[in-house]
C-alpha cells in the first residue's frame, strides 16, 4: 500500500504560479502511474493531469493544457504539478492519486490510492 501526502497549496492571485508536491511512502511510486485531480465546491472531482510510470507519457485536461505541467521524480518518490497562469476557475482542492495499471488514465475510478488533498485558491 502507498500513502500520498500533497503539499504546496495556498492562496494566490490570478496569473500567478504554484507548484504542488505529492510525497509517497510505503512503496515506491515507480510501480504506479500518477495523477492529479481537483474538486471545486459543489462540483464533481475532475481529472487534471497524469504521468506514466517512467514519466515518458503525460496527459492533461483541456482546461489546463499549456499552463500546467506534471512531472515525477521516482528517486524522491514524489510527483509534482507546476501550475502557471492560474485562473480563478482553478480554485479547488487538488488530489494526488496512484494507479497500479500501466496505462495513463483520466478516470478517477481507476486510481487505487489517494491523498487527502491540498487547497488552491486563486483570486481575481
Amino acid at each position: 500500500q502507498v500513502q500520498l501526502v500533497e503539499s504546496g497549496g495556498r492562496s494566490v492571485q490570478a496569473g500567478g504560479s504554484l507548484r504542488l508536491s505529492c510525497a509517497a511512502s510505503g512503496r515506491t511510486i515507480s510501480s504506479y502511474a500518477m495523477g492529479w485531480f481537483r474538486q471545486a465546491p459543489g462540483k464533481e472531482r475532475e481529472f487534471v493531469a497524469a504521468v506514466s510510470r517512467s514519466g515518458g507519457i503525460t496527459s492533461y485536461a483541456d482546461s489546463v493544457k499549456g499552463r500546467f505541467t506534471i512531472s515525477r521524480d521516482n528517486l524522491k518518490n514524489t510527483v509534482y504539478l507546476q501550475m502557471n497562469s492560474l485562473k480563478p476557475e482553478d480554485t479547488a482542492v487538488y488530489y494526488c492519486a496512484a494507479d497500479l495499471a500501466v496505462r495513463v488514465s483520466t478516470s478517477a475510478s481507476t486510481y487505487d490510492y489517494w491523498g487527502q488533498g491540498t487547497q488552491v485558491t486563486v483570486s481575481s
